[in-house]
């Protein structure tokens, strides 16, 4: 009976593991079909040469995807310099200081903001975070990149939070108490041996991070102001790629040159973030050892 279940298991994972491949093949497939046309038609160089993306633009249209990628990257750095601090810190709170009673009472919050629909956070972002921006730094108006680096980073605090205390809780207890053992305070243990140890925990959890912070649309499209011109700063208005999809495809005739094109902008997106996901991996196997 326990073999026949085991058996019955291991097919129902080889069928699961072998769909998320199909599915991932078929998204691959339908990105590549529908991106050909523009590249057979275009070429590559258009796409990250110099100039903007304006394809229905008269006599020369622009199709170049370099501020687009450079907006994209400034949302989601600066999404990671508000998510991963916190992020780790909260998880090692949670897990080593934390008695039961606070977690009871900061997981069910953690769990909260995970919930907190994208456009709810976007409609904060443009009626309390973007006055606050301006005010600060003495602008005309707060819908910049820092308006959406602040706010995707709150949306990937829970994935962070919640994969890196896993990651942390897992370590071995005996680590913990061969470093009190050694005179190490409780601070120098989480710090100096428990996250280390925790490190590929930590980095797949940041890298999911990464990979909610380059996908994400809604926000972004409210309070990022979308303009397709080059940013100097994060207080400059930015496009990211997945809101440039949001904002032209239903507008866009089916089968256009400019349709085909939008198929080139998700499939730089997907390429994009299939070498965060190689990097993660790199990254996990290069693990350091723990350090005391």
């Amino acid at each position: 009976m326990h073999s026949c279940v085991e058996k019955v298991m291991h097919t129902v994972f080889w069928i699961s593991g072998l769909a998320i491949i199909l599915f991932l093949g078929g998204i691959l497939f339908s990105l590549l079909a529908n991106s050909f046309p523009a590249l057979r038609e275009l070429g590559l160089a258009p796409f990250f040469t110099t100039g903007t993306w304006n394809p229905g633009a008269y006599g020369e249209p622009g199709y170049s995807l370099i501020n687009m990628i450079k907006g994209t990257f400034m949302v989601t750095a600066g999404a990671l310099v508000v998510a991963v601090p916190l992020g780790i810190a909260a998880a090692a709170y949670l897990s080593e200081v934390a008695g039961p009673r606070e977690r009871e009472l900061f997981k069910p919050v953690v769990e909260v903001l995970a919930g907190i629909p994208s456009v709810v956070l976007g409609f904060i972002g443009l009626v309390v975070l973007a006055p606050l921006i301006a005010r600060v730094f003495k602008l005309s108006s707060g819908i910049n990149a820092l308006n959406g680096a602040i706010l995707v980073g709150i949306m990937a605090l829970p994935t962070i939070i919640t994969l890196a205390e896993d990651a942390i809780t897992a370590v071995p207890r005996e680590y913990r108490h061969a470093s009190l053992a050694l005179g190490a305070t409780r601070w120098q243990t989480i710090w100096k041996v428990t996250v280390p140890a925790a490190f590929s925990g930590l980095m797949a959890a940041v890298m999911l991070g990464m990979g909610r912070a380059i996908g994400e649309t809604m926000t972004v499209l409210m309070v990022t102001g979308n303009m397709l011109a080059a940013p100097a700063s994060f207080l400059d208005s930015v496009r990211t790629l997945s809101a440039n999809i949001a904002i032209e495809i239903g507008d866009v005739a089916f089968h256009s040159l400019h349709f085909h094109a939008l198929f080139v902008v998700g499939l730089v997106l997907f390429a994009i973030t299939f070498a965060v996901n190689l990097l993660a991996d790199i990254l996990i196997h290069r693990k350091p050892g723990v350090r005391t």
